[in-house]
């Protein structure tokens, strides 16, 4: 067992929240190359953390000690969103994802199936009409719109467009509080980012218990039958579902892909992905590699425990990086490298060494959702389209927090395959 690399710091003046909040890439790097591990701790929200940026401190922390790692029950989260399956811990956490798992497997999501075609339809059938090159992550970001209120809330933007808008709009306020100072503020003239954050949330409530009450059909009417633990547990699991993260997170991967098979140089790789469910299921493990939605998760240490064989306190907070354990040297050869091939061979099967949607069994409920709409959005895209960067050269310099994307959102044009001739 050995010492942690780095030192936590005192209160306050050792904080470097700051730093880490301009630049987490930087700063771990930073520290990765200075304590020659991928393993260290500084101070982080005032509190001392240690760093996880290898896959085998992941695998242990997400994996192996999952009952010694455990969610914070304090964290925003939980305030914002109340006890969901996403922030619970223990036998109580285990249960509930037990109850909800049925409707993400099996019937229910063979059910969904349509319904992510006719959306994926609706969203990206216009790309190459107009003149001027799109801005992909924005069309994406709709498309996850759609997908999760048509899913959960059985509210369709084809049919009810005005209702739709409404939560839209709700949904982005109540996102934008949360990333503001938690502080409920109303003055004359002026109120709190938090303060509309919580507002939006208590009109976003109303809805929701709406539909939990009137509906009885899709997601929501299923929810019923639920053994959730109180009587206001399907209405805050509701909130989380239609959030705006999940349209982030998936216009963040779709915007990736894009990015990565787009152009000329890349034609024989999109014309395999169509030919081939393999390779493009090698294609999206790739770029959730290296364009990993969300840069990592956190933890805390419910008694004193290891990682990676260095000694964890109680208490201490632990942050693991999904950039940088995505490209970890020890596993992945040529880490900083768009191999999709990596992933075949003895290779193939090993999904479980990526972390985007966390690990082990706090994994995302919803992962085999997601993969599932993701590739029924890329194979309507390799269909229907060849694309390439416009104007060819463009800054995509990735931001990382809250949630990835390239920091200037890139524009591309779209040509119809119909209108091109294959080589």
């Amino acid at each position: 067992m050995s010492k942690l690399p780095g030192n936590a710091g005192v209160s306050l003046l050792g904080d470097k929240t700051l730093d880490f909040y301009r630049d987490p890439v930087f700063f771990c790097l930073q520290r990765i190359e200075k304590h020659s591990s991928r393993v260290f701790q500084c101070r982080l929200m005032n509190k001392p953390t240690v760093f996880i940026c290898s896959v085998e401190g992941a695998r242990e922390l997400l994996c192996e000690k999952s009952n010694i790692f455990l969610k914070d029950p304090t964290d925003f989260m939980t305030n914002i969103y109340g006890d969901t399956v996403v922030t619970m811990n223990g036998e109580e956490a285990f249960l509930l994802r037990l109850s909800l798992n049925h409707l993400f497997t099996g019937t229910c999501l063979e059910s969904s199936t349509n319904y992510m075609s006719s959306v994926c339809d609706h969203c990206l059938k216009n790309l190459s009409i107009s003149a001027e090159p799109q801005c992909v992550y924005s069309i994406f970001k709709r498309l996850g719109a759609e997908l999760v209120l048509g899913l959960f809330l059985n509210v369709r933007a084809e049919d009810q467009p005005e209702v739709f808008q409404e939560i839209i709009e709700l949904c982005t306020e109540h996102w934008h509080g949360l990333n503001s100072i938690p502080v409920n503020v109303k003055v004359p003239w002026w109120t709190s980012g938090f303060a509309k954050a919580l507002d939006a949330r208590s009109k976003l409530m109303e809805i929701i218990k709406d539909k939990l009450k009137n509906e009885t059909q899709g997601f929501v009417g299923a929810l019923g039958s639920v053994p959730f633990p109180n009587s206001g547990s399907a209405a805050q699991h509701l909130l989380l579902f239609i959030s705006a993260l999940i349209p982030k997170a998936l216009a963040s991967l779709l915007t990736s892909f894009t990015l990565a098979l787009g152009g000329p140089e890349q034609r024989e790789s999109r014309h395999e992905a169509i030919r081939n469910p393999d390779h493009l299921h090698r294609v999206l493990l790739e770029v959730q590699r290296l364009w990993p939605p969300f840069i990592g998760g956190r933890r805390i240490t419910e008694k004193e425990s290891t990682l990676a064989d260095f000694c964890v306190p109680k208490d201490y907070d632990v942050m693991y990086l999904s950039y940088f354990i995505h490209r970890d040297p020890e596993v992945f050869q040529q880490p900083d490298s768009f191999l999709p091939e990596r992933w075949s061979g003895r290779n193939a099967g090993q999904e479980h060494l990526l972390c985007s949607f966390g690990n082990g069994p706090r994994s995302c409920i919803g992962s085999t959702l997601t993969e599932i709409f993701i590739k029924e959005a890329c194979r309507y895209l390799l269909k229907n389209y060849d694309w390439c960067l416009d104007p060819p050269s463009q800054d995509l310099q990735y931001k990382w927090l809250p949630v990835s994307r390239p920091a200037n959102l890139p524009s591309l044009s779209f040509t119809r395959l119909d209108q091109t001739v294959l080589e």
